[in-house]
Formats: structure tokens, C-alpha cells, sequence
């Protein structure tokens, strides 16, 4: 059965879902966007996302395309219409259509609003099992990383070269440091002590990342924020990503040098448990 699709009000069949040729998100990646975890038929750490939604689409000067009350009953509306019991929901919101120029268009244009939902493993993801390789590459990206744009080019590159080389995804480093992934945030634990760089412009702040601390400080795990270089990833007793559709990702390998002995390790198995139990796993 083809999925209904969410585009400017409207719940369409998603071969019927177009949006304008002049659309700035098309012409300029003039947008932002959010993904949002379902499990079980129920939406996953939501507010969080519509607050960062918020401060980017802020951060960007662009207008919110419905009410929040609007933007709940899409979400709502799209688990039932597609029977959604595990998976995501995408939302993008770009500033709208006008004649191509790079100002912003003198006249007012409404927001353009899509989303759409994709079934997924998330719970049962058996890459949590075995755990996951990652590579590293340049971090080409611009300096707002803190906005979740759907400026992703540089992302695309990276994560390509992650699969090229058999990998699950790339850690972006900048001046020898590790920034995120291409799609997630990065971690390593040394010492029972959960290490991840710190919120600025340079990385994006992870809804996941965001209860993960919380849920860490309860289990008594410490947190360190602070920035880590490659050769300190490399030496690490485990490694981690999160991001909404994978929650916490165990890490068994980093440009070829096992972690943990090649096993997901006992921190971030823990963390992984107990994010999916918040879930409603």
C-alpha cells in the first residue's frame, strides 16, 4: 500500500506529493527539519524536537509554517494513516517558493511544510547487536552546524565514503579533533566516563544525546564534555553514537582499530537498554 504523504495541509498518496519548482529548499537548501522516532505507534522524545525545530527555524528568521497544535495533529495523523507502529516521520519546512534570488523574497511567501513516514527497525535493530564500523573524514561542513538545515551535501559525501569502505558511518574531524557523524552524534567511554564534545555552533544538539545524558546521570555514569581527537577514539574502551533513528549505536571499530575487543562493551549496551525502555520498547 503507498504511503500518505503530508504536503502544505494536505494528505496526498505519496506519488500525488509535489512541491514547487521555485521552492527555496530545492533551489537553495533554504529549510530546515526534524526527524522524529515512532515506536510502538507513539511518537519518541517529540517535544524536544519541536523545541529545536523552533530554534532553528528562528536561528534562519523563517516563519513557523502552522501551529504547534497543527504540527501535533500531523504527526498523529500520519502514524494512523499509515498504520505506523515502528519507524520515523520526516518534516522539512523551507522558507517557500519565490523567483530565485539569494535575498530573502521582498514579498511574504508561506512556509512549504512536507513530511512522510518511514517504516523502520529500531527496537530490534541488529546492528546493536554486532555493533557498528565507522570511518573518519575531513569535516567540509559550513559553520552553523547547529541548525538542522537540510544543507547536507557535505554529510552525503561523507556517509558515502563510510559505504564505500564497508562501513556503518563517518566521524567528521576537524583540526584532529572529532566533531559528529554525518547523521549522529559521537561518544567514546574511557574509564566508565562518557566522553562527547560539548554544545557550540560546531555540532548539531541531538534530541537523543539529549536524554542520553540525562538518562546516564541517573544510571551514575559520568559525563565529560570535551573534545577528543582520533587517536583518543582509536584507544577508547567503547564507542557510541546516537541519533533518532538508531538511538544508542554501539561502535566496535574505527578506521579499522577494534574497540572493546570488537564487542559492543558493558556502558553503552547499558545506556542502549535503558533509552529503549524510556521508549516504550
Amino acid at each position: 500500500m503507498a504511503r500518505t504523504v503530508f504536503v502544505n495541509g494536505e494528505y496526498l498518496p505519496e506519488s500525488e506529493g509535489k512541491v514547487s519548482i521555485f521552492d527555496r529548499g530545492f533551489l537553495f537548501a533554504d529549510g530546515v527539519y526534524e526527524v522524529s522516532a515512532v515506536v510502538n505507534g507513539k511518537l519518541v522524545d517529540y517535544p524536544a524536537h519541536m523545541e529545536r525545530l523552533g530554534r532553528s527555524l528562528a536561528e534562519l528568521r523563517m516563519d513557523w509554517p502552522c501551529t504547534r497544535e497543527a504540527l501535533d495533529a500531523m504527526h498523529a495523523e500520519l502514524i494512523r494513516r499509515n498504520s505506523l507502529s515502528e519507524g520515523i516521520i520526516y518534516m522539512q519546512v523551507t522558507r517557500g517558493a519565490a523567483d530565485r534570488a539569494f535575498n530573502f523574497p521582498k514579498d511574504k511567501v508561506k512556509p512549504t511544510l512536507i513530511a512522510f513516514t518511514q517504516p523502520m527497525k529500531l527496537v530490534d535493530n541488529p546492528n546493536a547487536i554486532t555493533g557498528v564500523k565507522v570511518v573518519t573524514t575531513p569535516d567540509l561542513r559550513w559553520a552553523r552546524r547547529d541548525i538542522k538545515t537540510v544543507m547536507l551535501l557535505a554529510s552525503v559525501l561523507g556517509k558515502q565514503e563510510a559505504y564505500e569502505k564497508g562501513c556503518h558511518e563517518a566521524w567528521m574531524v576537524e583540526d584532529g579533533f572529532v566533531t559528529e557523524g554525518t547523521s549522529s552524534n559521537a561518544y567514546i567511554v574511557k574509564d566508565g566516563k562518557l566522553i562527547t564534545r560539548g554544545l557550540s555552533n560546531e555540532i548539531l544538539a541531538g534530541c537523543t544525546r539529549r536524554a542520553l545524558f540525562r538518562l546516564a546521570k541517573e544510571e551514575g555514569v559520568e559525563i565529560v564534555e570535551r573534545k577528543f581527537t582520533v587517536e583518543e577514539a582509536y584507544a577508547a574502551d567503547e564507542a557510541c553514537l546516537t541519533s533518532a533513528s538508531q538511538f544508542v549505536m554501539p561502535i566496535v571499530e574505527i578506521d579499522g582499530h577494534r574497540i572493546g575487543g570488537g564487542q559492543p562493551g558493558p556502558v553503552v549496551r547499558k545506556l542502549r537498554e535503558l533509552f529503549l525502555a524510556e521508549a516504550g520498547a
